[in-house]
C-alpha cells in the first residue's frame, strides 16, 4: 500500500457519501446540491493526485494501473446514474457513456493476462472533461448557463467515444 493507491481507495470510499449528498432532501437542496459537488470535486482532486504522486515518487504499480480507471468509473457512474434518477441529466447521456466505460473496463479485464493498459492521455483528459461536465449536472446552475453545460457535456461523450475507438483499435492490432 502506497499514498496513491491509498488515494484511489479513498475515491471508492467517497462515492456513496457524494451519492448520499445528491439525493438528500429529494435531490433538491441547494445546500445539499453544492456538497455534492464538493464531494465529488474531492473525488476528482484525488484521481489527480494518485497520478502525479505515483509519477513523481516513482509508486507506479499494477494494481494502481488497474484500480484507477475503475474507481474513475465507479465515482462518475454514480453520479451519472443519481443525476438521471433525480431527473437532472439525460438517460441517454449516462448510457451512451457508461455504455463506452464497460466495454473498455471488460476489454482491460481481456487481455490482463498481456499485461495491465494503463491509461491513455486522451483517457485522462476523458476523465477530467467527464468530471467537469458532471459537476456541472450537480451544482444548481441558473438557467443561462443551461448551454455551456451541455456543451461541456458534448465534449465529454466526444472524448468518451474516441477514445473508447483508440483502446479497441490498439488492443485489436496486437
Amino acid at each position: 500500500m502506497n499514498i496513491p493507491n491509498f488515494l484511489t481507495i479513498l475515491r471508492v470510499a467517497l462515492t456513496p457519501l457524494g451519492a448520499y449528498a445528491l439525493f438528500k432532501n429529494g435531490g433538491a437542496d441547494h445546500t445539499w446540491m453544492i456538497i455534492a459537488w464538493c464531494i465529488f470535486f474531492i473525488i476528482g482532486l484525488t484521481d489527480f493526485l494518485d497520478g502525479k504522486i505515483a509519477r513523481a515518487k516513482n509508486q507506479i504499480t499494477e494494481f494502481g494501473k488497474l484500480l484507477d480507471p475503475i474507481a474513475d468509473k465507479v465515482s462518475i457512474g454514480t453520479a451519472m446514474i443519481s443525476l438521471s434518477i433525480l431527473h437532472r441529466l439525460p438517460w441517454w447521456v449516462t448510457i451512451v457513456i457508461l455504455a463506452r466505460e464497460i466495454g473498455v473496463t471488460i476489454l482491460r479485464f481481456a487481455v490482463l493476462k498481456d499485461g495491465v493498459i494503463p491509461a491513455s492521455k486522451g483517457g485522462k483528459l476523458k476523465a477530467l472533461m467527464q468530471g467537469f461536465g458532471v459537476g456541472w449536472f450537480i451544482l444548481p446552475l441558473p438557467h443561462w448557463l443551461f448551454l455551456p453545460r451541455d456543451l461541456f457535456m458534448g465534449i465529454a461523450i466526444a472524448l468518451t467515444w474516441t477514445t473508447g475507438y483508440e483502446y479497441f483499435k490498439a488492443v485489436l492490432k496486437k
